[in-house]
């Protein structure tokens, strides 16, 4: 039952956190190649939300990761060694690569608050969580989301 409840959660809350991701990125790049002032009203709570949401998606995948039969169960039980190429991207890729991912956008947002410089805030962004979106992106479970 909270196993459902949070898988649930987890795919639901999946969809809001790459559109903000996807926007927090792209106006990264229009900032930088239009020579945009960065603005707190929108620049910097875009970014934000950005960061926020998805470490919150990452604390809901930790506790799904513990009460999923295919996260840490499926490891201790058939070992790394008996996990199919599926299992494997659910038990180990997905949670690690996300893990990484979420590394770069946080240094993406520390380091752009220490800049002073609109356009290098946006590159910075641009770059960092650019290279978050693509490593979440590339470890995402494509078979059950269009299942």
């Amino acid at each position: 039952m909270i196993y459902e409840i949070i898988y649930k959660l987890h795919s639901f809350f999946a969809y809001i956190v790459l559109a903000v991701l996807i926007l927090a990125v792209i106006n990264a790049i229009t900032g930088s190649t239009k020579n945009r002032m960065f603005t707190l009203e929108k620049d910097f709570r875009i970014s934000l939300f950005a960061l926020i949401l998805s470490h919150i998606q990452l604390l809901i995948g930790v506790i799904l990761y513990f009460v999923s039969p295919k996260g840490f169960y499926a490891i201790s039980e058939l070992g790394m060694g008996g996990l199919t190429s599926a299992s494997r991207l659910l038990a180990v890729e997905h949670p690690f690569i996300n893990i990484i991912a979420l590394v770069f956008i946080t240094i993406g947002w520390s380091k752009h608050k220490k800049i002073m410089e609109a356009n290098r805030k946006f590159k910075t962004i641009a770059i960092f969580y650019g290279i978050g979106l693509v490593l979440i992106l590339s470890r995402l479970p494509w078979a059950q989301w269009f299942a």
